[in-house]
């Protein structure tokens, strides 16, 4: 079974992007440039032995819109709160993709963009959402 391990977020302001993540989520991040050759920081989203994955964030290979490959994954992290949650994100640069919604018996789901104009999704599970 193909289970992901890794993800990778792109950005044209490498520290504009680490700072909104770090606000938004509390994420952590590691510099690695040494390790790929490259810009490439090592993102941190919890604690070993907690359900989820970890990342990195690296420079966009080109500008979105005009290479197929950037901006292609979307990423939902799960949050206690949806409205703070989408409070924060708007008030560190973010904007909504997709406003809130239902998934009726599940959770509360939205879409959002992050600083880089990269999407990203929101999910506060809530066996009431109607």
């Amino acid at each position: 079974m193909g289970r992901p391990v890794h993800f990778e977020i792109q950005a044209d302001d490498l520290e504009r992007a680490r700072a909104f993540y770090a606000a938004v989520f509390g994420w952590t991040f590691e510099d690695y440039s040494g390790f790929v050759g490259s810009p490439y920081l090592g993102v941190t989203t919890g604690a070993e032995g907690t359900p989820g994955i970890s990342g990195g964030l690296q420079p966009r290979p080109a500008p979105v819109g005009e290479a197929q490959g950037t901006n292609a994954a979307v990423l939902t992290m799960e949050v206690a709160d949806f409205d703070a949650t989408a409070a924060l994100i708007e008030a560190s640069g973010g904007r909504v993709a997709l406003p809130k919604f239902a998934l009726p018996g599940m959770a509360w789901q939205g879409y959002f963009l992050d600083t880089e104009g990269n999407t990203f999704g929101i999910h506060q599970p809530d066996p009431q959402a109607r």
